[in-house]
């Protein structure tokens, strides 16, 4: 796969060249490169075609988000040519020619080794990544005092500055407090089954290799999930589309550390934190659905 990529950076090179200076290509020349490009491009379908599917959807997955990319870069680089003035290098064409020339180096950034656990390690860390970045974004507006619509200028829309639908009521934020433990459960989740993956996964049979692949797919849904329940906690906050977004994230988690437990990265070591997980979860989903029994 490295080979064939290197190949069609080499190909957008060429094609790029012969068409950023005058005299233009003749059409053998044209016809030659074509074929070239083609051959390429054909040449890095083939390799993804050959990754067995047994090696893991995870794995698989990213060598064809890879692979997409240095097609779709190679066919916006050639529009690009196809359209730009004659005789002429344009500014474009310089841009879609580094952008094939990236794709093509992302070939270093797919996994090695174990290769299905380690795209699942790359899976789990980009999720908690983001994850990450949510959680710190609604502790960050949740300072107490703090105008959750402050960076936001003051238009008809929102109203003025005074408007109560702005801010939070000492009664949201109590209910926002058990969110937020919430969205913390789900980083430390992922952070676990990140650390007992990358300690304990193996994908030497078909058995672990569908296991590991079950839990990236379900740690795939905590991201949105907590997205979910962030955007129901800003102002004016309704305290029943907060408890459903909530529950919804609960679901996930409890799924994800069901399947982690039942998992070979889980051995007798790793289930005191999936029992402790368990536990906070259900705690502050119990904490939610008290402080929003009322509005049943």
């Amino acid at each position: 796969l490295g080979q064939t990529f290197q190949v069609t950076s080499q190909e957008a090179t060429k094609l790029s060249l012969a068409f950023s200076r005058p005299p233009l290509p003749s059409a053998e020349d044209c016809r030659k490169l074509s074929e070239d490009v083609q051959n390429a491009i054909l040449a890095v379908a083939t390799v993804y075609y050959w990754l067995p599917k047994g090696q893991g959807t995870t794995l698989r997955k990213m060598v064809r988000d890879a692979t997409t990319e240095v097609v779709e870069g190679m066919i916006q680089l050639t529009d690009t040519i196809l359209n730009a003035p004659e005789e002429s290098l344009s500014q474009e064409q310089l841009i879609s020619t580094g952008g094939v020339w990236e794709a093509c180096e992302q070939v270093s950034n797919l996994p090695r080794g174990e290769y299905n656990q380690a795209a699942v390690v790359s899976a789990l860390a980009a999720c908690l990544g983001v994850v990450k970045d949510a959680v710190e974004e609604m502790e960050h507006a949740l300072v107490e005092g703090q105008d959750p619509y402050g960076d936001i200028m003051e238009d008809e829309e929102l109203g003025f500055r005074g408007n109560r639908d702005t801010y939070w009521s000492e009664a949201d934020r109590q209910l926002l407090s058990s969110c937020m433990g919430l969205m913390k459960a789900s980083k430390a989740c992922l952070k676990k089954v990140l650390a007992a993956v990358k300690a304990h996964g193996k994908a030497d049979s078909p058995e672990q290799i569908a296991q590991l692949d079950d839990l990236a797919d379900i740690a795939n849904e905590i991201s949105p999930s907590v997205d979910e329940l962030a955007l129901s906690m800003y102002p004016p906050v309704n305290p029943l589309a907060v408890r459903l977004n909530a529950a919804k994230l609960a679901s996930v988690l409890k799924k994800v550390l069901e399947i982690a437990k039942a998992s070979h990265v889980c051995p007798p070591s790793e289930e005191g934190w999936v029992q402790f997980l368990t536990g906070a979860v259900d705690h502050n989903m119990n904490k939610v659905k008290n402080f929003t029994q009322g509005q049943l």
